[in-house]
Order: structure tokens, then C-alpha cells, then sequence
């Protein structure tokens, strides 16, 4: 499968809420957190936001923000149909060579604690920092090889 990167509009904002509520619900509700629409709105229109495409698909997308310490992944969403096909790890690398390319220092994000995702981001060289209430904070440094 053939995954693609594009910059992500205001037209993609509720592909992207909805996918991530589908996705992230029942991590919220086993968690007793609220899901907010208004709240995905108002952190999407403050980050970089990338769509993952299949041909002309929609497939997922990712969120990004930076400081001078790290570049974050703010949300990592596939949708279903997609999903243990490659493109959460393709859209990884693409992060990771975007972190190189700016010469940040470390890759950083925050994960359910419960969330199956942990797996592929530890394959991928991320280590668990830290953790919160329910959450894993995990970072790459960036000068660590990545399989």
C-alpha cells in the first residue's frame, strides 16, 4: 500500500474530529474523561495538521506541534480500514524524518496507557518518559537509531 502526505485543510477538520472520536472514545470513557468537539477544534486550529492519503483516500491523519526541545505528535489517528496495513509506522518515519530535517532533538507524545499504539511507537524507538494518570509520556531522541 502506497501512503501519502498532504497538508491538511479547514475542509479535513471533521474528517479528522470524527476519526479521532471514533478511535479514542472508549479510551475516554474507560478513563471517565469528557470528549469535546469544541476542545478537537480549538487544539487542531493551533497545530500543523497532516493528512495520510491512499490514492485519493483519506486514511488517517496526524497533528504536530514544536518547541526548541522536541517536535510533538499531538494526535496519530488511522481510520479502521486502514489500520495494521503500515501507515501508522509510514506516518511515524515521516515524523521522525521532519524532526531530523529540523534538527529538534527529540520526538515526543503522550499515549492512553491502555492504547494497543504503545507497542508500535516502542518498535519504533520511542521509551516511555513518564507517566500520568492515565497516560504514557513517551520521547525518540532524535540521534537514537530507528529501525
Amino acid at each position: 500500500m502506497t501512503f501519502q502526505l498532504r497538508c491538511a485543510t479547514s475542509e479535513n477538520l471533521a474528517f479528522s474530529r470524527n476519526l479521532t472520536c471514533q478511535n479514542m472514545l472508549r479510551y475516554y470513557i474507560h478513563h471517565d474523561l469528557l470528549w469535546q468537539d469544541e476542545a478537537f477544534d480549538v487544539a487542531w486550529s493551533g497545530r500543523e495538521n497532516w493528512l495520510i492519503l491512499v490514492a485519493d483516500t483519506p486514511a488517517g491523519f496526524f497533528s504536530l506541534s514544536r518547541d526548541a526541545r522536541a517536535l510533538y505528535i499531538r494526535e496519530l489517528q488511522i481510520a479502521e480500514a486502514f489500520q495494521g496495513k503500515g501507515a501508522g509506522s509510514w506516518a511515524i518515519d515521516q515524523v521522525i524524518g521532519m524532526a531530523c530535517k529540523e534538527k529538534l532533538p527529540a520526538l515526543r507524545l503522550t499515549v492512553f496507557e491502555n492504547n494497543p499504539a504503545k507497542n508500535l511507537y516502542q518498535r519504533k524507538g520511542l521509551r516511555v518518559q513518564g507517566e500520568d494518570e492515565c497516560f504514557l509520556r513517551m520521547q525518540l531522541d532524535i540521534s537514537t537509531p530507528v529501525l
